[in-house]
């Protein structure tokens, strides 16, 4: 079973923005995947539709790596946690799905579909209206943290989105898919 770790949030200095991309993408990302149970790690920017501006996508063995040791010593955002607003951490069960599958290729995109505040049957109902099979929207229930939405919809897009991208935020690849 692979569990999904989605860490979403806004900058506020665009002066420091690049530096700051430049340690998450680099030596954060590095640092996170040597603990235990981590398996993987994508970071991505919104380039279309609603939703906080960036987005990293890690996947886990179990939400036990969120309690160990090695990953409390070590988690947030740093020197950066001042710059940061609209901060979200939210965990979703992956079910039988490996790390690979939610990578993303560089001229690639993701579309997420979040239901911030909704119940879940709400959620659950607004997922169903928006649902298509040609979709191929890989559906993750909420499993811990700080449940920001009750489901999230994930579409790994193997090209730009088109034009009349259905519902959503699409975001872009901002850091390769890197594997424990």
């Amino acid at each position: 079973m692979t569990f999904v770790y989605i860490v979403r949030c806004n900058f506020t200095a665009p002066d420091r923005e690049q530096a700051w991309n430049d340690w998450y993408s680099g030596p954060k990302i590095a640092q996170m995947l040597r603990n235990p149970m981590f398996l993987s790690c994508q970071r991505f920017r919104r380039v279309s539709g609603e939703g906080r501006g960036y987005l990293a996508l890690w996947t886990m063995e179990g939400p036990e790596a969120l309690r160990t040791p090695d990953y409390l010593s070590q988690w947030g955002f740093s020197e950066w946690t001042p710059l940061i607003v609209d901060w979200s951490r939210d965990l979703f069960d992956g079910g039988a799905a490996e790390a690979q599958s939610f990578a993303v290729p560089r001229n690639g995109a993701l579309r997420v579909i979040a239901f911030d505040g909704m119940s879940e049957p709400d959620a659950r109902r607004e997922r169903d209206a928006l649902a298509t099979p040609e979709q191929q929207m890989r559906w993750l229930p909420i499993a811990g943290l700080d449940r920001h939405t009750p489901l999230i919809g994930l579409q790994v897009l193997a090209g730009p989105p088109r034009a009349d991208a259905a519902a959503g935020a699409i975001y872009r690849p901002i850091s390769d898919f890197h594997r424990a």
